[in-house]
């Protein structure tokens, strides 16, 4: 393990999160933006007519089956910005679970409050969320509690406004930026009352544990899956 792997490591163990700047950018970014508005844009019809019909939320909108739509969202899942670190802090035994290509709309309330995704008696529990598109302080940024992804934390109470959250730091970047964080911990995305819609690309990994993804869950992919590491990564055999 080099010794910046092993530095990020520390901060991952004691804080919970760790922040990958740049992390996709040039000619591959300006793919990835093009991709996630293309898509979201030929989707956008069927979710409004999906909360319309009450059968979808208004506050967000995942583009379905997104690994389907375009190679460059596959590409993230093993992308060498932050793919090493996530082999590291799972010991070589990361399993990708799902993806979430994501449109927070702008709105004066969160879609989501202050929240951790899993229980501690869940498998270790990781997810990275890559931005889209500029994210701005007060624009639907990740927010995250430090140390709140440790067994003893806490407790933590429910908090009225989210920005009275104790001790949680706010996560705005740029285009491309990547930040990885511990399921355990207690995470929330911010209000985002400025008109500027937040877009990002949610990656869901797992430490293996047999069984955990359904077999051929990730078949549809098969064809991108050419090498016995993400045929691993992606629970496809060997």
């Amino acid at each position: 393990m080099s010794k910046s792997i092993e530095s990020q490591r520390t901060q991952w163990e004691e804080d919970g999160y760790l922040v990958f700047d740049n992390a996709i950018q040039g000619e591959e970014l300006a793919r990835l933006q093009r991709a996630f508005d293309y898509w979201a844009d030929q989707c956008k019809s069927d979710w409004l007519m999906r909360v319309e019909a009450g059968e979808a939320v208004s506050t967000f909108y995942d583009i379905p089956g997104v690994f389907e739509k375009d190679e460059i969202f596959v590409d993230l899942v093993d992308h060498p910005s932050y793919y090493p670190t996530l082999k590291a802090v799972t010991d070589g035994e990361v399993i990708f679970m799902s993806p979430q290509a994501r449109t927070v709309p702008a709105w004066p309330v969160t879609y989501s409050g202050w929240h951790p995704d899993v229980p501690h008696t869940h498998p270790l529990h990781i997810k990275v969320q890559v931005y889209v598109n500029d994210v701005d302080p007060r624009c639907g940024e990740f927010a995250f509690v430090p140390g709140s992804h440790k067994p003893d934390a806490g407790p933590y109470s429910k908090v009225n406004r989210l920005e009275s959250m104790p001790s949680h730091k706010t996560f705005p970047g740029g285009a491309g930026t990547a930040i990885m964080f511990n399921s355990y911990g207690w995470h929330a995305a911010m209000d985002n009352p400025t008109g500027t819609p937040r877009k990002s690309v949610i990656l869901i990994y797992e430490k293996y544990t047999p069984n955990r993804v359904p077999s051929g869950a990730h078949a549809s992919i098969a064809h991108y899956c050419t090498t016995p590491e993400r045929r691993r990564l992606f629970s496809l055999g060997e």
